[in-house]
């Protein structure tokens, strides 16, 4: 999965000591740990559930961890006047933000992922969530309008989709096959976790909502969304065992729960451009354990891909940028 909290700008202050740069560093590559299994866990739960039922279980598991958390902590953000606010908003136009959030960061992509790991391997399903940034990228300056990219960063858009149909191998489909519709149903997930980003950007990262509030309404909403899909997605029988109730535990508690208030606190240290660096994480470690527990196997275009898409990530976040060319006077700058 890909970070889709509200985008909140680093808290200033003194540098944090030694034992607190340890603790994010160790939220941080906790997070993209948990995240890069994710996708093993569908793989295996899907071997007892359906793929609805994978969604709704991460869905509801993690709400009811951040809820918790919300329950127990009461976060609070002060109001102008310097007295505490709600714990939670009673704008009813932020609610109805937060059921457009649900839609594109939780139901739509977690139903997306699980059911194109029927058809796709765990570790090209974490390649694609690489995406996210690509379609971040395109959703937040062609639609939402919150940025605008120069030209290295469009370079690195273009990279990027190249990427995408190199994974793909379109040469080697004559028709819409499961695996073909399964690399798809990945790339609705992200581009959902892009029109996320821009959508928060747009109307909900500037309101006085605490990070932990934020988290548990993206998730709590959804769950709602869930519980009422729950005739048409998770009535299909199970057949449980440790390896799969262990996966959706993992996939709800760890994943969809606790990874989300991990997220936050590295968001308040390292603000978002360096947040967002988990994407380059969850791929290797997803691709490892698909590979060393589950005995993947690549082709020769799906590392290729991989790469390039990764090269466009770094260009389109300014990570690598092209060189201007110099003027006759000497001065020179790197393009953005």
């Amino acid at each position: 999965m890909s970070t889709t909290t509200a985008d909140q700008p680093a808290v200033t202050g003194p540098a944090p000591d030694r034992a607190r740069r340890v603790s994010t560093w160790l939220q941080f590559l906790s997070m993209g740990i948990v995240w890069g299994a994710s996708f093993l866990f569908m793989k295996v739960a899907l071997d007892g559930v359906s793929f609805g039922q994978v969604a709704w279980s991460r869905t509801m598991l993690g709400a009811i961890a951040l809820g918790a958390i919300v329950l127990i902590t009461r976060p609070r953000v002060p109001r102008l006047d310097g007295t505490p606010g709600p714990v939670l908003p009673r704008e009813r136009a932020v609610w109805l933000h937060f059921l457009v959030v649900s839609l594109t960061t939780c139901v739509i992509p977690y139903l997306c992922f699980a059911w194109a790991e029927q058809y796709v391997s765990s570790s090209l399903a974490s390649i694609y969530n690489a995406t996210t940034p690509i379609m971040t990228a395109l959703m937040a300056t062609l639609v939402f309008r919150v940025e605008r990219l120069g030209l290295s960063r469009w370079t690195g858009v273009g990279i990027g989709v190249v990427g995408v149909l190199v994974v793909i191998g379109p040469w080697q489909y004559t028709a819409l096959t499961g695996s073909l519709a399964g690399q798809l149903a990945c790339l609705v997930a992200t581009l959902c976790y892009g029109f996320t980003f821009g959508y928060q950007r747009r109307f909900l990262s500037g309101r006085p909502i605490a990070p932990a509030t934020f988290a548990f309404l993206s998730i709590g909403v959804s769950a709602v969304v869930m519980l009422v899909l729950t005739p048409v997605i998770a009535l299909d029988p199970v057949e449980l065992d440790w390896a799969v109730t262990g996966s959706l535990l993992a996939l709800g508690v760890l994943g969809t729960g606790l990874a989300y208030i991990w997220n936050i606190n590295v968001l308040r240290a390292w603000g978002p451009t360096g947040t967002s660096t988990v994407t380059y994480v969850t791929p290797v470690v997803g691709v490892a354990l698909g590979v060393l527990l589950l005995g993947e196997r690549f082709s020769w275009h799906e590392p290729v891909g991989a790469v390039l898409v990764l090269v466009g990530i770094l260009f389109a976040q300014g990570r690598l940028r092209i060189p201007r060319r110099r003027h006759a006077s000497g001065v020179g700058a790197t393009g953005r």
